[in-house]
């Protein structure tokens, strides 16, 4: 594998994975109201920066869906559409947050069985190693 194939394939599978985040983070963070440059800071501010490109064809795709609800209202002279997560919405974070939530427990528990094993096959190694010594300081004897 080439290192720029590699780096193709690491990034599509980043993308993908942080696509489903993004979603879930919009929902939970809409559950209090903001407008669109709040929405993108907030996001960010939690270490989630989100592009403009990506974050306004979002909200207008969950607000299709019935998941958030927004108005236009002027504030600071300027007029901005809000944005907030409607009660389908609530419902719906609810369940990818219990979903979520196994998904993660779940790789926790494969990932620290990894490191499980390989912390037990390193004891191991040592433990054989020593022995080893053991054995020829003994013939030397």
């Amino acid at each position: 594998m080439t290192q720029t194939f590699q780096n193709e394939l690491f990034e599509s599978l980043r993308l993908e994975l942080r696509r489903g985040c993004l979603i879930l983070a919009v929902l939970a963070q809409l559950r209090v109201e903001h407008y669109g440059y709040t929405l993108r800071k907030a996001l960010a501010d939690q270490g989630l920066a989100i592009e403009e490109s990506t974050l306004y064809p979002l909200l207008r795709r969950l607000e299709t869906q019935g998941l958030l609800t927004s108005e236009w209202r002027e504030e600071e002279k300027r007029n901005k559409r809000f944005y907030r997560l409607s009660a389908e919405g609530a419902v719906i974070l609810e369940q990818l947050l219990v979903e979520w939530n196994g998904i993660n427990d779940s790789l926790h528990k494969i990932l620290e069985e990894k490191e499980e094993k390989e912390e037990k096959e390193e004891k191991e190694d040592k433990q054989d190693k020593q022995q080893t010594q053991d054995e020829e300081a003994k013939k030397e004897r």
